[in-house]
C-alpha cells in the first residue's frame, strides 16, 4: 500500500509540474526575450551616441599600421641566395 501511495504522489507531482510548466514557460521566455531585446537596444543606442569617434579611431589605427609597415618594408632583411639544381 505504501508503494502505491508513493507512486501515486510521484505521478501527481509530475503532472502538476507539467501543467505549471506549460503555464509558466511562455512567461519566462517572454521575460528573457524582452530583457535581451532591451540590452541589445541599449548597446545599439550607446554605440550610435558616440557618433564617428569609433570610425575615427579605426581610421587612425589603419593609418598607424600603414606607416609601421612602410618603415619595416624598406629594411634589407638578408642576403638573396640562388640555388641551382645538381644532376
Amino acid at each position: 500500500m505504501g508503494f502505491l501511495k508513493t507512486l501515486l504522489i510521484i505521478i501527481l507531482v509530475y503532472y502538476l509540474l507539467r501543467l505549471i510548466g506549460r503555464w509558466l514557460a511562455p512567461k519566462v521566455f517572454n521575460y528573457a526575450a524582452k530583457k535581451t531585446e532591451r540590452h541589445f537596444r541599449e548597446a545599439f543606442e550607446q554605440a550610435n551616441m558616440g557618433g564617428n569617434t569609433g570610425d575615427q579611431k579605426v581610421q587612425d589605427l589603419h593609418n598607424s599600421q600603414k606607416s609601421n609597415n612602410s618603415r619595416t618594408s624598406s629594411k634589407e632583411v638578408g642576403e638573396y641566395i640562388d640555388f641551382e639544381e645538381i644532376e
